[in-house]
């Protein structure tokens, strides 16, 4: 049978697929394919049969096959088909299975002559076959009958190209002898997704159908119309046989006789019929699955070694063991408690790298999102003149004050520290959410056992919410310790003397640090018109003076800048179509932006990089619009309002010492907060953790129930233990795998631009003999030059240029340019079948 070693590959394959599948699981192999590609009534069906050995596939004239097939052989002791679609039931009459095949094609296709690119899966096992996973296609058709579309040929041809396009599947073209090579549709379509011929295997029937006295023997040596692979030539039964119930058997004994008695052929017989081809295909098959196992076996144990761990902790495992749950439930806790102290804490180990979570959107919740929610409250410039203005007349009453008073000052003071309230509160709901869902990514590792998971959590999170409401009452203190005392004698403050030079001296501190850079990145401009080329994405620079954007992170070539006077910034509301969030950025006195544009819209990935940014525009002096829902008579009121020169001096004089004390107490406040919700809250959770929880679940219930196992749990630990001994299994079978047979290396490349197909290749030329089909009785002169020295010949049959003298090739069949890049004719080494 050829190279037994080889062929003994598969056996061990198969075993190995029946180690996965008793897992469920699939043996990645990517074994070849081999299709059976040619036109109608080429004797596709034929072939198959003669693998078989068994009558078993639909026949009649037009076209018969009209699914796919694909058909696995498999060597076994005993004769029978079955079918994918029906599972379990074995046929032992192969007239059963043509009728199977007719009915299956007819359900899903019709009774007219319809197709279905759907494949029909038959697996035959017998002692008479090699190990070959076949697919047998439609034949390619022209003009479309019955319910089949106009388009048929081009969906034959789309249907064929779904199978043949992959790099493993090997493609045997089926012409038949009495048709013209040169124009097989096989051929081209084969060329088409195989132009190196690396793949591509010729087989040509119906030799005993030629006229008398002409032959193939050129086409068979691979003389006259070469393939890299050559062509083997098979001799079918004959309609009146199959009619006549002629036995396969006797069939390919007259194949035999055929090749051995005709002069043409006689002499490479042992390189032509049915059996040969059988070997040379499962030769290509087992090539390939040797040259697949190293680095199946190198993935296979990557998985055992991944397993290894997991297996040893189930191995022995009882899950109603008592002492097992006790030391389980000590463990879960345990782990419990290191993982949220990591995610609080930091750690090095199995550190996220696609968001914040946990200590790290604590610190940003404290120094990005709280800072900013202060700023958010402070009131509109014109609404706090106001009220300074306001409150400095109802002080004076009836009167007209000669000094500024200081009881204006505390009460506006007093109104903005009060003001304060709402975002301390929101910054403590913010961190309690983040310490819930921090507790919840923590209680994943407990999901294998549900009772306790859901009552490790009901324990901490309650534990926070009561914590929450301490938190909040030591806010709400802090907030009223500042406003039970206004310390105006405050290092920092500037007092009613400085408060005159506050102006001239905030600006020369802004001068000073004009230059400094608060943040770099990447932003998107979104409202670029399509015209101008649409949404593009810079690199931004934020200063405390400007806002400048470049090309790119190199900051060489400069776009645009910024400055940032009368700026404010707003949210955009997210479009429908866009996965980008924006914010913009607008000028308080209705000026343009950039060039034309009123606003600019920036657009980031996340909201939370919205927020960053707000926040860093918020530290170089862009605040966030204000929207103050007024009366109309107030506004008319405040439109009509005015001052005389002393009120205003007494105003300006308020609104700068008011700005001081409020820096002194925001400063202050920001320092504080995290602070206190660091000790009442953070650090008291983790304490809780770690010398309650395991308390509070033994007072909760039966510690039993609580380390009851999963559903899931128990079927994830069967299949690790079923998937490590099935890995296992399969690493020593393939162990047992000889590496040591002979491989007959790959045919010398030919000239095979003769083939039509796509890509501009060359068409046959036209001459007498081209024009007579294979029967031609003319044998023109050979056109592939023997393989350069030192090298081994073709593959099998295809290397019989030893049998007759070399001649010149003809002008008319080659490309000027192939002389030039054949070597000079030398001997070969004949290569055994």
């Amino acid at each position: 049978m050829g190279n037994r070693g080889m062929e003994d590959l598969i056996p061990l394959v198969n075993k190995l697929q029946d180690a996965f599948s008793s897992i469920g699981q699939a043996c990645n192999l990517d074994l070849p394919q081999i299709a059976v590609v040619g036109g109608q009534s080429a004797g596709k069906s034929s072939v198959l049969e003669n693998f078989v050995g068994r009558d078993f596939l639909p026949r009649g004239s037009g076209i018969v096959t009209r699914r796919p097939l694909v058909l696995q052989l498999i060597s076994a002791t005993a004769e029978w088909a079955e079918f994918l679609h029906c599972k379990g039931k074995k046929f032992t009459d192969f007239d059963e299975v043509r009728q199977e095949i007719e009915g299956e094609t007819d359900r899903v296709t019709g009774a007219n002559k319809g197709i279905s690119a759907v494949p029909i899966n038959l697996r035959v096992y017998s002692p008479h076959v090699l190990n070959l996973t076949l697919i047998d296609l439609p034949g390619i058709t022209k003009v479309p009958v019955g319910d089949q579309p106009v388009d048929i040929e081009q969906q034959i041809r789309d249907m064929i190209m779904q199978f043949i396009t992959r790099e493993s599947c090997l493609i045997l073209a089926v012409t038949p002898a009495n048709s013209d090579l040169a124009n097989s549709d096989a051929l081209k379509l084969a060329k088409d997704v195989d132009p190196q011929g690396l793949r591509t295997i010729g087989v040509i029937t119906k030799l005993d159908l030629m006229d008398e006295g002409t032959d193939a023997r050129e086409i068979l040596e691979n003389k006259l119309l070469p393939l890299r692979r050559g062509y083997i030539g098979v001799v079918n039964r004959s309609q009146k046989d199959i009619d006549g119930k002629k036995d396969i058997k006797a069939a390919l004994e007259a194949e035999r006789k055929f090749f051995l008695s005709h002069a043409s052929y006689r002499h490479m017989a042992e390189k032509m019929g049915t059996p040969r081809l059988q070997r040379v295909l499962n030769e290509q098959l087992t090539n390939h699955i040797r040259d697949t196992l190293p680095a199946f076996r190198s993935k296979l144990q990557s998985q055992l070694l991944a397993l290894d761990k997991e297996a040893e902790e189930y191995r022995g495992y009882r899950p109603d063991d008592p002492s097992r749950k006790t030391k389980q439930l000590l463990q879960m806790v345990q782990q419990f408690s290191v993982d949220f102290e990591k995610r609080i804490e930091g750690s090095g180990d199995q550190v996220d790298t696609v968001e914040l979570s946990g200590g790290a959107k604590i610190n940003r919740i404290f120094h990005e999102r709280f800072p900013f929610e202060l700023v958010k409250m402070e009131c509109d410039e014109k609404e706090m003149r106001r009220e300074i203005s306001y409150a400095i007349k109802n002080i004076h009453g009836i009167r007209t004050g000669l000094f500024t008073p200081d009881m204006a000052f505390e009460a506006i003071v007093k109104k903005q520290v009060i003001k304060l309230k709402g975002p301390c509160v929101k910054c403590v709901d913010m961190v309690i959410q983040e310490l819930i869902n921090t507790v919840r990514q923590c209680s994943n590792k407990l999901e294998c056992f549900p009772m306790l998971r859901e009552e490790t959590e009901r324990i901490v999170t309650s534990h926070i919410r009561d914590r929450e409401s301490r938190a909040k009452d030591q806010v709400l203190l802090l907030i009223d310790i500042q406003l039970s005392y206004i310390n105006t004698n405050h290092e920092d403050f500037i007092g009613f003397a400085n408060a005159q030079q506050r102006s001239s001296q905030a600006s020369k501190s802004q001068s000073s640090a004009g230059n400094q850079v608060i943040r770099k990145g990447w932003l998107t401009i979104n409202n670029i018109s399509i015209m101008k080329g649409g949404a593009k994405e810079y690199w931004f620079v934020l200063t405390a003076e400007s806002f400048s954007w470049f090309k790119d992170d190199e900051e060489k070539e400069k776009k645009y800048m910024l400055p940032l006077d009368n700026l404010k910034v707003r949210d955009v509301e997210k479009s429908f179509m866009s996965s980008k969030h924006i914010f913009c950025i607008f000028n308080t006195e209705s000026r343009n932006v950039y060039k034309d544009n009123r606003t600019l819209e920036l657009a980031c990935d996340s909201q939370e990089d919205v927020e960053s940014w707000k926040s860093s525009l918020l530290r170089a002096g862009v605040y966030p619009e204000k929207v103050f829902a007024v009366e109309s008579e107030t506004t008319a009121a405040t439109e009509n309002f005015s001052m005389d020169p002393q009120l205003e001096r007494k105003v300006e004089t308020i609104r700068n010492l008011v700005d001081s004390y409020m820096a002194i107490v925001n400063k202050c406040i920001r320092d504080l907060m995290p602070k206190a919700i660091m000790h009442l809250m953070i650090n008291n959770v983790k304490d809780f953790i770690n010398a309650e929880l395991l308390a509070q679940l033994y007072s909760a219930g039966d510690q039993n129930a609580l380390m009851d196992e999963s559903q899931e749990q128990a079927q994830r630990r069967d299949e690790v233990l079923r998937t490590h001994q099935a890995l296992k299994e399969a690493l020593a079978i393939i162990g047992d795998i000889s590496t040591t047979t002979f491989t007959v290396p790959m045919p010398p490349p030919v000239d095979s631009s003769w083939v039509g197909g796509a890509g501009g290749r060359r068409s046959p030329p036209s001459s007498p003999t081209s024009s007579r089909r294979m029967s031609s009785g003319q044998r023109p002169a050979p056109r592939g030059a023997p393989p350069p020295p030192n090298r081994p010949g073709p593959l099998g049959p295809f290397n019989n240029s030893a049998d007759s003298p070399q001649a010149p090739s003809r002008p008319n069949r080659a490309p000027p340019s192939i002389p030039s890049r054949r070597p000079p004719p030398s001997p070969t080494r004949q290569v055994p079948p």
